[in-house]
């Protein structure tokens, strides 16, 4: 028997090759699974003699769908799947100079074919763990974020095809891992390939947003919706807080109107010769949006500084994540 509470909980996901068919979780990661069933119901029943409410007898639902959050700090290990769901395209890891660490480069590209099973156990106070299973999942946006003295953390937003609670629950593991953190990160500007280390920067954080059509559902599909496909500009915005100190880096730019190149890296403990575990955001062109810095007390002059990023026309956004797994 599990603890019959949060802490005897688990979130497991796999690629699905068949949209919304099950297939039995093989990662699972650290995190909080807010996951949910949704559905919409019909209620019938028209006007009746003697009849002063609507049957119960006529309440059908008609649709159903699932998804929501999951959080977790981005670990050393085991997130391929998450950042292939989100950015796209077909990614294998790259062993790195006959060593043990590998290299995934996720570019920017379409999410088509990007599906999965996730599965979390939910304790009951008894100690049984009652698995909820999201088939056809889709990640529709993430949004990264670090700050002085914590971790690197991620905010999936999932929509899934359905929710069942037929499907057995799936055994958790967990492999050694360790989380990226503050103290590894540094944040790069300036022209792209040649950008340069900025000082002052208290916290950052990017969030990624793929528009997605709803699937329907469409007739013959008993209430169940289609594999979503990309049906909006892909939006990348962030914010970088940092005290004033060189105004050439960020308010310089933002009163101008400059574009430059953003480069937000982690990097972790060694994997092997010359490989460090890494986490990488590039953002090839970006503008700061706000703001003018203030004098408001009389502490040092702290900053504020939105941006959206944009394709500067020949290279996309791209994650770098190297660690010591062999596929994703």
């Amino acid at each position: 028997m599990a603890i019959g509470s949060g802490l005897g909980s688990s979130f497991g996901l796999v690629p699905e090759s068949v949209y919304g068919t099950y297939v039995a979780p093989t990662r699972w990661l650290d995190g909080v699974a807010a996951l949910r069933k949704s559905k919409q119901v019909f209620q019938g029943g028209g006007m009746a003699a003697g009849r002063l409410m609507q049957p119960g007898s006529r309440r059908v639902m008609i649709t159903a769908a699932g998804g929501g959050q999951f959080n977790s700090s981005v670990m050393s290990v085991r997130m391929g799947h998450l950042l292939n769901g989100l950015m796209g395209g077909t990614v294998t890891p790259a062993q790195q100079g006959g060593t043990l660490a590998y290299l995934q480069t996720h570019a920017l590209a379409d999410t088509i074919g990007k599906m999965y099973t996730m599965q979390s156990g939910i304790p009951d106070m008894g100690g049984t763990v009652r698995p909820y299973t999201f088939l056809g999942s889709q990640i529709d946006s993430c949004e990264f974020s670090c700050e002085i003295n914590g971790s690197l953390t991620s905010s999936w937003q999932v929509s899934s095809r359905q929710v069942v609670e037929s499907e057995t629950l799936a055994a958790p593991s967990y492999p050694s891992s360790n989380e990226f953190h503050f103290g590894q990160a540094t944040l790069k500007l300036g022209t792209f390939a040649s950008e340069a280390l900025v000082d002052a920067v208290r916290k950052v954080s990017v969030k990624i947003e793929r528009g997605k059509h709803d699937g329907g559902p469409y007739m013959g599909n008993a209430g169940l919706r289609s594999q979503g496909i990309l049906n909006a500009w892909t939006k990348i915005s962030g914010t970088v807080d940092a005290d004033f100190g060189t105004k050439a880096d960020f308010a310089d730019r933002f009163a101008a109107d400059t574009s430059t190149s953003f480069v937000w890296e982690f990097t972790g403990p060694l994997i092997d010769t010359g490989h460090n575990q890494q986490f990488k955001l590039t953002l090839p062109q970006i503008f700061f949006d706000t703001d003018t810095p203030t004098a408001e007390s009389p502490d040092v002059v702290k900053t504020s500084f939105n941006f959206p990023a944009q394709f500067d026309g020949t290279n996309q956004p791209v994650i770098l994540y190297k660690s010591a797994d062999v596929t994703l």
